[in-house]
C-alpha cells in the first residue's frame, strides 16, 4: 500500500483518534467518522478533539466526516474501534460501503453481551459475502493518550490471513509504532478482553490499600485465568505471553491512563456501579467483560475465582473487602500455570 492510500477509521473516541494519527503519521488520506457534528467540526476546524485527547493537535491528513459512505468508499483498509455494544450495529451501517478488497480492522476489546461473541466474529456475521480471512485484530498496551503523544509502543495485528496482517501491519509501523503479527486471531481478541477484568480488579485492591504484593499475585493469578478460558476456546496459549496477554494487561493494571483501573479504584471508595460509569463518562468494557466471562467459564466449565467476585461485586452488591478477602480465603492448592495445549495451527 502506498503512502497515498484512503484509510477510514470508525469511530472518533480516543483510540480510534489516535490510531487515525497514527495513519496520517505514515502520510495516508484517513478519513475519521463521528455521529457528532460538533465533534466533526471541532476536528476539521480546530485539529482537536478535547472531549477524549484534550489539547493535542492532530494531523491536517485527518478529516472527519458524519457520513458512513464518505468515509468508507474507496477506502483500502478500514479500522472500526467502537465500544463492543455498537460493534454490530457500526458494522450493518458500514456493510454497504466496505469495497470488496477492502481489509477490515477493528481495535476493540470486548464480547458482545447476549452472544458471547468476539467482536471478529460480531463483524463475520454483519459483513455476509465478506472473507473473514479480510477481518484484522489490533491489540497490545497502547494507551491513546501516549500514543497521540508519539510515545513509542509495540502492538500486535492477528488475521487468519497472513497476508491481510502484513497489510495491516504496512499501514501503521512507523518509529514509534511497531506492529508485529499473527495468526491467533481468538487469543489477541481473549486477551485484550479479559485483561480489562483483571485491570478492575487492581484498581479495587489499590483502592483499598492492600499494597503492590496483592496487585501483583492479583495479575499473575488473573492472567492464568485468561489463558484457561483463553486455550478453551480455540488460543494458542503462548499468545497470553505476548502483546496482548502480559503486555496489555500490565499497562492496564498500573497506569493512571487506564479506565478500568480508575473504575476499579473509584468502587473500593464505596461508589456504586452506576454513580461510577457516570463519573467516567466513557465506556469501561471491563464491567461488560466481567458478565460476558463470567457465563464464558461456565460454559467451557473453566475456573475464574478473580472474575466470579468482580461478577458479584459489579452486579450483586458484593462488598469490596469481602470480595477480595473471599480471594484470599479460599482452599489451599498447587500453583499451576500450565494449560491445556492448543490444537490450533499457524500460518503455513
Amino acid at each position: 500500500m502506498s503512502n497515498s492510500t484512503k484509510v477510514a477509521v470508525l469511530v472518533a473516541g480516543s483510540w480510534g483518534t489516535a490510531i487515525a494519527s497514527v495513519l496520517a503519521a505514515n502520510g495516508h488520506e484517513v478519513l475519521l467518522w463521528s455521529r457528532s457534528e460538533d465533534q466533526v467540526r471541532e476536528i476539521n476546524t480546530e485539529r482537536r478533539n478535547r472531549r477524549f485527547l484534550g489539547e493535542a493537535v492532530l494531523s491536517e491528513q485527518i478529516r472527519a466526516t458524519t457520513s458512513m459512505q464518505e468515509a468508507a468508499e474507496g477506502a483500502k483498509a478500514v479500522f472500526i474501534v467502537a465500544p463492543s455494544s455498537a460493534m454490530r450495529e457500526i458494522a450493518s451501517q458500514l456493510r454497504p460501503h466496505l469495497g470488496p478488497e477492502a481489509i477490515l480492522v477493528h481495535a476493540t476489546k470486548g464480547f458482545e453481551t447476549g452472544t458471547l461473541k468476539r467482536m471478529s466474529e460480531v463483524l463475520a456475521d454483519e459483513m455476509q459475502g465478506m472473507d473473514p480471512a479480510r477481518i484484522v485484530v489490533l491489540s497490545g498496551p497502547s494507551h491513546a493518550e501516549e500514543v497521540i503523544q508519539q510515545c513509542p509502543t509495540t502492538v500486535v495485528v492477528a488475521s487468519q490471513d497472513k497476508e491481510a496482517a502484513e497489510a495491516a501491519q504496512a499501514l501503521l509501523i512507523n518509529p514509534y509504532f511497531r506492529v508485529y503479527t499473527t495468526p491467533d486471531v481468538v487469543g489477541i481478541e481473549v486477551g485484550g478482553a479479559l485483561k480489562n477484568i483483571i485491570a478492575l480488579g487492581a484498581g479495587l485492591s489499590d483502592g483499598l490499600g492492600f499494597g503492590d504484593n496483592a496487585k501483583a499475585a492479583l495479575m499473575t493469578r488473573g492472567l492464568a485465568e485468561i489463558a484457561r478460558l483463553g486455550v478453551a476456546m480455540g488460543a494458542n496459549p503462548l499468545s497470553f505471553a505476548g502483546l496482548a496477554g502480559v503486555g496489555d494487561l500490565i499497562v492496564t493494571c498500573t497506569s493512571k491512563h487506564s479506565r478500568n483501573w480508575r473504575a476499579g479504584s473509584m468502587l473500593a471508595q464505596g461508589l456504586s456501579l452506576s454513580e461510577v460509569l457516570s463519573r467516567m463518562g466513557m465506556v469501561v468494557e471491563g464491567v461488560k467483560t466481567t458478565q460476558a466471562a463470567h457465563k464464558l467459564s461456565r460454559q467451557y466449565g473453566i475456573e475464574m475465582p478473580i472474575t466470579d467476585e468482580l461478577y458479584l461485586l459489579l452486579f450483586e452488591g458484593k462488598e469490596p473487602r469481602s470480595a477480595v478477602e473471599d480471594l484470599m480465603g479460599r482452599d489451599p492448592t498447587h500453583e499451576s500455570v500450565q494449560v491445556a495445549e492448543s490444537t490450533r495451527t499457524g500460518w503455513n
